[in-house]
């Protein structure tokens, strides 16, 4: 018989700080965070915001950036905050003071690099970031690779320990989602070489899929050499992003 799903938890906004230009980190703790399973970077929780007018609470997927005992990280993209597009979460995020509280559901497994590969190749955009990182820290000292990183300025690069062998390539879209993303282009200058390689990508949906022609159609990788994945799609919100994408899995056989 499954698991029945755990009930959310009440957490408490402990703080809120920018940690980069277009990055917002809201650390969450409180009695509710009380169990909480440890070791949990990486993983996932779903954000349940309260709508006026609505008995239905919005629900939204976060990275757990960081934890320590008593407390996890989720950082918030800026997306859309002074255009006035900006989505539920980003709204909530940007508003939250300390003493705040929100339900919490989760936590959701992570997808970390696996061990022993002879060069990574790390793909995403900003929504990216959090996983991105936790993944990077976890890496050993004397990995190899490259990480292309889409941001929305130079100064939103995060500060993460890289190991000394891989290399860290930003590119610059100022309007994400809007103008083209710069990543698919990007990544060919990639020095594949010899040995095992193994891509991990997650970004915009229309990203993705010029991503995955390129590792899956052009470089033959199969699902022990590539993680790939949209974290959102411009234009869409969460529930109608996964109904696309799950469609578009389905489609190119690569669900």
């Amino acid at each position: 018989m499954a698991q029945s799903r755990p009930e959310p938890r009440q957490l408490e906004v402990i703080a809120s700080r920018k940690v980069t230009p277009n990055m917002l980190r809201i650390t969450l703790g409180g009695a509710g965070l009380d169990g909480f399973p440890a070791d949990q970077a990486g993983g996932y929780v779903k954000l349940r915001l309260e709508q006026d007018g609505s008995a239905k609470p919005v629900v939204r997927t976060y990275t757990i950036r960081a934890q320590r005992e008593g407390e996890i990280d989720v950082d918030f993209v800026l997306h859309g905050v002074e255009s006035g597009d900006a989505g539920p979460a980003t709204l909530w995020a940007v508003s939250a003071q300390p003493g705040d509280t929100i339900l919490v559901g989760g936590p959701g497994p992570a997808k970390p690099l696996p061990a022993n590969k002879d060069r990574y190749l790390v793909v995403g955009d900003m929504t990216a970031i959090p996983a991105i990182c936790v993944n990077l820290e976890q890496l050993p000292a004397n990995a190899k690779g490259m990480v292309v990183l889409e941001v929305q300025d130079e100064a939103d690069v995060p500060d993460v320990d890289l190991p000394a062998s891989m290399e860290m390539v930003p590119v610059v879209n100022t309007h994400p989602g809007i103008a083209e993303s710069p990543l698919p282009e990007k990544v060919k200058s990639f020095d594949w070489g010899e040995g095992a390689v193994y891509a991990w990508s997650a970004s915009e949906f229309s990203a993705m899929r010029a991503l995955r022609d390129f590792f899956h159609g052009e470089k033959q990788l199969g699902r022990d050499e590539l993680y790939i994945s949209s974290y959102w799609k411009s234009g869409l919100n969460e529930d109608s992003h996964k109904v696309v994408k799950r469609e578009d899995a389905n489609e190119s056989g690569f669900a």
